[in-house]
């Protein structure tokens, strides 16, 4: 089997089972676990998978920049955003975490709540700028043009001083091995702080993101109160995620 063939063999099965196994993909393939290995090095190098110990796992669609992740799934943020928005009650301090599926969620709060939401987006704190009863605290900081979010040594600093409700994290992906993950170091240790200063965190998670990874561990999925995903999703590719910890809502 040529280079070429193994490599889109590999990427077949990642999107069938969700994982390789190098040693049992060779095997069955009858070549050397270190080729298959270089095989996974070198789609993991264009982007294509995301390495694990011992194989590989889907890498997150999430790495667009922020205006070409404003269109994708753009329909289903919107069904999971509205749905998220409910579990906000009257008075809460929400901390909302950067990304366009939060940004869609600021967008669907109704006009009667009562609430303070905090920030490190800038995009968000806009959204709600025009919001009757919502006060806004932006978080200052060095910008992360990715991801539209302030972030650094001013940043760490203002969140550490705050103690809030709930914390709606933004991820690149989410997977019963790596847990919540994302694609920079930096800013996965900035939602670290942000979760630890929140009482309960929750992650709304559009089909494209489950069983989905990225380099950097944001949590583990027993960190998370609550995972909100699209109702159509089976109750066996979930069956690892709530046998983890955290509370399931379909929508």
């Amino acid at each position: 089997m040529l280079t070429s063939e193994r490599k889109t063999l590999i990427q077949q099965v990642l999107q069938r089972d969700g994982r390789i196994v190098a040693k049992s993909f060779a095997e069955e393939l009858g070549v050397s676990e270190d080729t298959i290995r270089r095989d996974l090095r070198e789609l993991a190098k264009d982007g294509l998978l995301q390495r694990v110990h011992g194989g590989a796992l889907p890498s997150s669609p999430a790495v667009a920049d922020y205006r070409a992740r404003e269109q994708m799934a753009s329909s289903a943020k919107e069904k999971l955003a509205r749905a998220a928005a409910t579990l906000i009650k009257p008075r809460q301090i929400v901390f909302l975490d950067g990304g366009t599926t939060n940004l869609q969620l600021a967008r669907h709060l109704p006009q009667t709540l009562q609430a303070t939401i905090i920030t490190h987006s800038p995009s968000i704190a806009v959204e709600l700028a025009h919001h009757p009863s919502v006060e806004v605290e932006l978080i200052g900081g060095r910008l992360f043009k990715h991801s539209i979010v302030s972030m650094g040594a001013v940043s760490a600093e203002a969140i550490s001083g705050i103690h809030a409700d709930l914390f709606f994290l933004g991820a690149t992906g989410i997977h019963p091995e790596t847990g919540a993950t994302t694609g920079n170091r930096e800013e996965a240790a900035i939602k670290r702080l942000i979760a630890r200063q929140c009482a309960e965190t929750i992650l709304v998670a559009t089909e494209d993101k489950i069983g989905a990874a990225s380099p950097y561990l944001i949590l583990p999925l027993d960190k998370l109160a609550t995972l909100v995903v699209d109702a159509d999703l089976p109750d066996t590719l979930l069956k690892p995620y709530r046998a983890a910890g955290p509370a399931i809502v379909k929508v």
